[in-house]
């Protein structure tokens, strides 16, 4: 199993799921095996690659809770070396069923080290609250990326978050890293938006990520249509960002492994 990123971030609307959804295929487009799981019962990151909630026979619920062949929830994508286990109805209720297990917070690390697959990424999209799903991606992963809207109070959000990672750190999982802060649905026009981008830079400095992703409208419009950005419209402002924080990503891996 490769690097485990999880996409965390307790406030909703941020840009978490078009995040998971991009990043995990321009990882794909850059060549590296990667896995994309949908751990957020909403299901967008699945919706977002064509999958409706409705066609998910086999997803994250029947593979962590109800012993489900784990091949038999990976499916292939439109990119090649993109793959997905959907999220679906029943994820719902997966909280309460986990409430009294042993173990609970580590259901997902241990589902994941089980999997026999050879992924050289691992993208776990988060749902929008510290629940018992949240907490066993980030017992899980190996970093966590923090996406963040470029609006009034987003470095209160950012704070709530870094609090979160230290706590735990301290109960689940002491080498959880931060990937990075990313700035995301960033308005060139506006002073806000500016503001907020350089406080936030000035208070967590090189935790964030030098690209920025831009408001586009062919970024908001791509999952409609059940498709990553890069294959909706490849020149779009929002295709080059994405692709430009996957070599950021890959940039963290390599010196990491070089370190």
């Amino acid at each position: 199993m490769g690097r485990i990123i999880a996409i965390a971030n307790q406030k909703g609307g941020v840009g978490k799921t078009t995040t998971a959804v991009n990043l995990a295929a321009a990882l794909a487009l850059a060549e590296k095996k990667t896995l994309l799981i949908d751990i957020d019962p909403q299901a967008n990151t699945t919706r977002g690659l064509g999958v409706g909630r409705d066609q998910v026979d086999a997803g994250v619920y029947e593979w962590l809770v109800a012993g489900a062949d784990p091949e038999a929830v990976v499916r292939k994508t439109d990119l090649p070396l993109l793959s997905l286990i959907p999220s679906g109805r029943n994820l719902v209720g997966l909280e309460v069923e986990l409430v009294e297990t042993e173990g609970r917070e580590y259901v997902l690390r241990k589902s994941l080290q089980a999997l026999g697959r050879d992924d050289q990424f691992v993208i776990l999209d988060c749902p929008p609250s510290l629940g018992l799903l949240t907490l066993n991606a980030l017992a899980a992963a190996d970093s966590v990326l923090i996406p963040v809207q470029c609006e009034y109070l987003a470095l209160e959000g950012v704070s709530e978050m870094m609090g979160t990672l230290e706590r735990v750190r301290q109960a689940v999982n002491p080498g959880l890293a931060i990937e990075g802060v990313l700035l995301t649905m960033y308005d060139d026009r506006t002073n806000l938006a500016h503001q907020v981008a350089e406080e936030v830079r000035r208070v967590f400095g090189d935790t964030v990520f030098k690209t920025v992703i831009p408001r586009n409208v062919r970024l908001s419009e791509a999952p409609s249509f059940g498709q990553p950005i890069m294959m909706y419209d490849v020149r779009s402002r929002g295709s080059e960002a994405y692709l430009a924080l996957a070599v950021e990503v890959l940039g963290n891996e390599q010196a990491q492994s070089v370190g």
